[in-house]
């Protein structure tokens, strides 16, 4: 029986970098209606993007202030995608936990409720999957007579290790996944944690858009604009620049280290803390901000090396990182700190570095590097761990925990 996917996610279709479950929508797309929930705008979201200057809410502002669901296209996802942007919803993660938040948080679970329920009538869904792609805050499972096949929730990071999602959502999320018919965890560690909640639990390693990261291997990219001016090697990193999982210190030491080098930073800066320590004042240091999925591999190939320069933490303890993929699809070296269990397993395709003193040799070490059968087996590790492999495991672990044959399979026996 043909089913259609219905997402619901914290990271909305205009997120300003990778997003895991966009991502996920763009594959499942291929053969299978896909339809994209939207975390909604808070009324304290929408006070504060407007006095920004938020263009794309400034856009969806006229439906957002009458209430209303609105549909939403992406060219980038041109076929069998339909993203929904919820109604405004009440600002209450600071309330402390007790009567008042649960009142509250109810309302704001039925509007978004509502919205679904409405997606559903307007577009004729009536076999689906849903997924909730770590937005515990609401409808972390659907009610069942909501009438989806499964109810999968998503988890990717360790909640409890962010204060703001901590005081609320993981008490949310363990009963997402208590009540969830299956539980996607991106690692080892988050899979030796939410275990203890559920017998429903299945590993779901993050992947990359192998096809689009490998033309740094295959195409010849101009120069960036942003490194006129620089000349030498590149030392590069692409991600979120945030606070709690970016050493910049080691960025700083790294930066002092090589002075003839330039190292370039892509991505939206979260955190004060570059400018803090003076990172950002550097003249060998470059800072992009956001830049598109289809910008990241010119601005790849033109990096010597890449880092993923995380802290050792209890948050990167449970991190498979999305960018692990993408470096390796373009062959490029990666320097990484030992931050988690399932950056281990990379060894023999990175260099992992145990200490800060370590990290700088390992930089040294892969900017001598001159291996082509490295890169290739780089590049052909990465194929293993491609959205379309990642879709079919998923597309796997639904028939398994739901005994429905899934869209590729039923197609495919229409043509036959």
């Amino acid at each position: 029986m043909l089913y259609d996917i219905v997402i619901f996610s914290l990271f909305r279709t205009d997120n300003p970098y990778s997003s895991i479950s966009l991502s996920m929508a763009k594959e499942l797309a291929r053969t299978t209606r896909v339809f994209y929930v939207n975390h909604p705008y808070s009324f304290k979201d929408i006070l504060t993007g407007w006095l920004s200057g938020n263009r794309i809410l400034r856009s969806r502002l006229p439906d957002l202030l009458r209430g209303r669901p609105r549909y939403e296209a992406l060219p980038e996802i041109p076929d069998n995608f339909v993203a929904l942007q919820p109604p405004p919803t009440w600002p209450v993660n600071w309330l402390p936990k007790g009567v008042v938040y649960d009142f509250f948080q109810r309302i704001n679970n039925r509007i978004v409720l509502r919205a679904i329920r409405r997606l559903l009538r307007d577009h004729r869904v009536h076999r689906y999957v849903y997924i909730n792609c770590y937005d515990p805050f609401f409808a972390g499972v659907l009610p069942p007579e909501m009438g989806a096949v499964k109810s999968i929730y998503h988890c990717i990071d360790d909640i409890s290790q962010d204060p703001y999602t901590a005081k609320h959502g993981e008490d949310l999320e363990n009963a997402a996944i208590c009540a969830a018919d299956l539980t996607l965890v991106t690692s080892g560690r988050l899979f030796q944690l939410k275990s203890r909640l559920s017998g429903r639990i299945a590993p779901f390693f993050n992947a990359a858009d192998v096809s689009l990261f490998e033309t740094a291997l295959t195409e010849s990219y101009p120069r960036p604009a942003e490194l006129e001016g620089h000349n030498g090697k590149v030392i590069g990193f692409i991600g979120n620049l945030d606070s709690q999982r970016i050493d910049y210190p080691l960025l700083k030491r790294t930066a002092l280290a090589h002075p003839g080098k330039t190292l370039l930073l892509v991505g939206p800066v979260n955190s004060k803390e570059p400018h803090a320590i003076g990172l950002d004042k550097l003249p060998n240091v470059v800072m992009t901000g956001s830049r598109k999925l289809s910008e990241l591999p010119a601005l790849l190939q033109h990096m010597d090396i890449a880092l993923i320069p995380f802290r050792c933490n209890k948050l990167t303890e449970s991190i498979y990182p999305l960018k692990i993929n993408e470096y390796l699809a373009a062959g490029k070296p990666v320097v990484t700190t030992s931050f988690s269990a399932d950056i281990r397993r990379f060894s023999g395709l990175v260099y992992l570095a145990a200490s800060h003193d370590d990290f700088l040799e390992q930089i040294e070490a892969s900017l001598r590097e001159n291996d082509p059968a490295l890169r290739e087996k780089r590049s052909a590790f990465a194929r293993q761990n491609s959205w379309p492999a990642r879709i079919l495991e998923l597309r796997e672990l639904i028939d398994v925990y739901s005994g429905i044959e899934p869209a590729l399979q039923y197609e495919e026996n229409e043509r036959a």
